[in-house]
């Protein structure tokens, strides 16, 4: 099939769902702009959303790290990683982009500078709050200190699909969900240290201003918005 992507190289959407979006649904929408971008009849996409409470199993999630005492729905991923959880308070946001263009941070056809552009974009975010988010070779994600305990904790998760150089998924900010729900697996396969949030570092903020910092330190990591549609 011949790749028509280049049609759609000026058209950006960036949205926010409106409801909770349930997770098959994002699934579905995710997977159908995928196809899209690929076949040039699709723009690249930033989706922010919050989901139902929700555990997703990525390709080496273990049943044994699967406890859901609150018999919350799970699903499989299709990504990379373990189980992670997404509820209310958290910030997700999805990005369906065209890995063959070079942006920002990107090289073309470079996931691993892709997954640290991911990283460096929540790092960014988190700093407008006064938050200092870190990296640790051995762990996916964006981790804290917390000043009052000193304990590591993880404040944001990444997880990424790339299908022919499209990808879909992306990341999680924990802004003011219910940590205890975080009690149902093992985030992430990691057992030792814990899940943090803004609301729980002391930062009182609202999701549209956690969105609006998305927005103004997506390009330094990974592209102008071009002619964005929201």
């Amino acid at each position: 099939m011949k790749d028509e992507r280049a049609m759609t190289e000026n058209e950006f959407l960036w949205d926010k769902a409106p409801q909770q979006v349930p997770y098959p649904t994002a699934l579905a929408q995710m997977e159908a702009q995928a196809r899209g971008i690929r076949a040039g009849t699709a723009p690249e996409r930033v989706w922010l959303l919050e989901h139902p409470p929700t555990y997703t199993a990525g390709t080496s999630a273990k049943d044994s790290d699967l406890f859901n005492p609150r018999g919350y729905p799970t699903y499989p991923a299709g990504r990379g990683g373990q189980w992670t959880y997404h509820g209310p308070g958290q910030r997700v946001a999805y990005a369906m982009l065209d890995l063959t263009r070079p942006r920002a941070m990107v090289p073309p056809r470079d996931l691993r500078a892709y997954v640290h552009a991911l990283e460096e974009w929540i790092i960014r975010t988190l700093a407008r709050f006064g938050v200092t988010g870190e990296r640790r070779a051995e762990r996916i994600g964006v981790w804290v200190v917390d000043p009052a305990t000193g304990r590591e904790e993880k404040i944001a998760a990444i997880g990424v699909r790339v299908s022919r150089w499209v990808s879909w998924h992306g990341i999680a900010i924990n802004v003011d969900p219910d940590l205890s729900d975080f009690g149902g697996i093992v985030p992430c396969g990691i057992s030792e240290y814990g899940v943090t949030s803004l609301a729980k570092l002391g930062r009182q903020v609202r999701m549209e201003d956690v969105d609006a910092a998305l927005a103004e330190t997506w390009a330094a990591c990974l592209g102008p918005i071009r002619g964005a549609q929201e």
